[in-house]
């Protein structure tokens, strides 16, 4: 397998915004299967590319999965003997390195235009998230909205709650206490 097989994994899986680990080979210390630098990725459904296979690549995988299942953001380090413990007849060791890849961003749904909202919302978007920013008054927003953020006007307010995904995060901060109250009844 040609070594640009993980990078075209990791670039298709980005696009489609499928969340996947890498796993990299960063240190091996005796015989090892494959040499340091030596890549795959691991998405919820495939493996792409190998670090070796046998037990190491199956520890390795199983990892990663359990990363993906818990929607882990850090990088982590494993070294691991591959000795008796693996089974693996190499005898040298190895430390891989996993890198969370593409995990969904938050999604923020900012209710209220006004001057707070003005502030706000900028900040949030140079933030790794999705902005849905929501009022019910075309004339509150300014004139340019920050890239990445969508703008949603909508005279009933309350619907765009059932529009964010499951997980979604939800800021209140309308014109309105009635409506904010509203509002966060739906959120709950």
């Amino acid at each position: 397998m040609s070594n640009t097989v993980w990078i075209n994994a990791l670039a298709e899986l980005q696009q489609q915004g499928e969340p996947c680990v890498l796993v990299t080979i960063i240190e091996e210390r005796g015989s090892t299967p494959r040499n340091a630098g030596s890549k795959m990725v691991v998405s919820r459904e495939r493996l792409y590319d190998t670090i070796g296979g046998g037990h190491l690549e199956y520890k390795a995988q199983a990892i990663a999965r359990e990363m993906l299942e818990n929607r882990v953001r850090e990088t982590r380090l494993e070294r691991f003997s591959l000795g008796a413990s693996l089974g693996q007849c190499c005898g040298g060791a190895t430390v891989l390195l996993f890198e969370p890849m593409g995990q969904p961003q938050a999604h923020i749904a900012v209710f209220g235009a006004g001057h707070v909202g003005r502030a706000l919302v900028p900040l949030l978007a140079s933030l790794p998230c999705k902005v849905r920013w929501i009022d019910s008054r075309e004339s509150e927003f300014p004139a340019q909205i920050p890239a990445g953020v969508e703008k949603v006007v909508n005279d009933e307010v309350v619907d765009e709650v059932e529009n964010m995904p499951a997980g979604s995060y939800f800021i209140v901060m309308t014109h309105n206490h009635q409506l904010d109250l509203e509002l966060t009844a739906a959120i709950l």
